[in-house]
């Protein structure tokens, strides 16, 4: 759970600091634009005055000064609109047409949306009379454009990084824990086997001490049991190979081991049909399976209640499906649960369902999931294997 909720903290802070980044580039960008807006604005004035000193020029005008203001835009897409609102020139900007009339019909339709928007400059040409003007109209520059569009790009780019940042985090704890699980079951195995050798090797000379010794038998089964759990152990550590085995049957011997080891006042409840149901699996690893759900199962009862196990056939997939009467699991757990270290025991290391996961997607490309579950009811587990 501690690894579970720092890996939720660092996605926070990371997409925390990504918007935040985001904003802050919003909000300055905002600022430039509109200061850059304003100035731009301020330059259409004088280019529009330039424009009317044009119109208005006699023979006593210097008109080297307004055509150097008039030449100096090469940034700032402008059109000239008479007052019928018609195109007279434009500036800046790629329309283009059959021919210069034709142009200017583009370009009157686009300073009329220039004009609605409010982006117009009137220059009155005769300041007595009114009678006469042209408008000035204007867009925003590609500066400006560019610098609108920019805080949403980097905003797409940091939450390109924040992604690959998460998935190389993840990738790397779940190489970490790959790792770990086959150290430690690998290590496991081996020490195991010694002690399981010498105890195999004590019961056949009790036997031939105290052939008619009835615990015998029973101890039997506990080495025979101790050697499996290595078994499991060892083949955790590498790939293992599957075969055609029957679910059934998997099924059966997790029954009669849970019947020896559990109170009577747990049920166990078998569903199975008439014909066996075959699958490519590992017994001993699927059965471990099967076993952790169980388990998990009592302890969700408390040690009272019904276990259902039941197989059945679906189109193309075997299914196995472990039911119990506990206590449930709140939805704010459920994509949790497979998670190494998601237990909600005092003790234990919440490792089982983490295990049972590993088993069945990785070694055997089926799938495991929650079908069901509601708080005082109980829940149901899902297998889907391929068939």
């Amino acid at each position: 759970m501690q690894w579970t909720d720092r890996i939720r903290q660092v996605k926070i802070v990371l997409v925390a600091a990504a918007v935040l980044l985001a904003v802050v580039s919003l909000f300055v960008s905002q600022y430039l634009v509109r200061d850059l807006s304003i100035e731009e604005r301020n330059k259409m004035e004088v280019w529009a005055e330039a424009m009317r000193s044009f119109n208005n020029a006699d023979e006593n005008t210097d008109l080297n000064l307004v055509l150097k203001v008039i030449n100096e835009n090469n940034t700032i897409p402008v059109i000239v609109m008479d007052k019928n609102n018609h195109a007279s020139t434009f500036r800046n900007l790629n329309i283009s047409g059959v021919d210069y009339e034709d142009s200017l019909r583009n370009a009157t339709v686009k300073g009329q949306a220039m004009l609605r928007a409010g982006n117009a400059i009137k220059i009155y040409l005769d300041e007595e009379t009114k009678s006469d003007f042209i408008n000035v109209c204007y867009d925003d520059s590609i500066m400006i454009k560019r610098l609108s569009w920019w805080p949403y790009i980097q905003l797409g780019v940091v939450m390109v990084f924040v992604v690959i940042a998460i998935f190389a985090l993840l990738t790397s704890k779940k190489a970490e824990q790959n790792k770990v699980w086959v150290g430690l079951s690998k290590e496991t195995a081996h020490q195991l086997g010694t002690p399981i050798s010498s105890l195999m090797a004590w019961t056949e000379i009790l036997k031939e001490t105290y052939p008619e010794d009835d615990l015998l038998p029973e101890m039997d089964k506990d080495v025979k049991r101790l050697q499996l759990i290595a078994d499991r152990f060892s083949k955790i550590g590498s790939m293992p190979e599957l075969a055609p085995a029957s679910l059934n049957e998997v099924m059966r011997h997790v029954v009669e081991y849970m019947n020896r080891r559990t109170s009577a006042k747990v049920k166990m409840v078998t569903e199975f049909p008439e014909d066996d149901i075959i699958a490519q699996i590992n017994p001993q690893l699927f059965e471990w399976v099967i076993e952790n759900l169980c388990k998990n199962a009592v302890d969700a009862m408390e040690g009272e209640g019904t276990i259902t196990l039941t197989t059945l056939m679906e189109p193309g997939k075997a299914v196995v499906e472990v039911a119990d009467t506990g206590k449930g699991i709140r939805k704010k757990d459920l994509h949790t649960v497979f998670t190494p270290g998601f237990t909600t025991k005092k003790r234990g290391w919440g490792l089982g369902l983490s295990l049972a996961k590993r088993i069945v997607e990785e070694y055997h490309k089926g799938r495991i999931f929650v079908k069901y579950s509601e708080l005082g009811k109980g829940t149901t587990f899902r297998i889907e294997l391929k068939n």
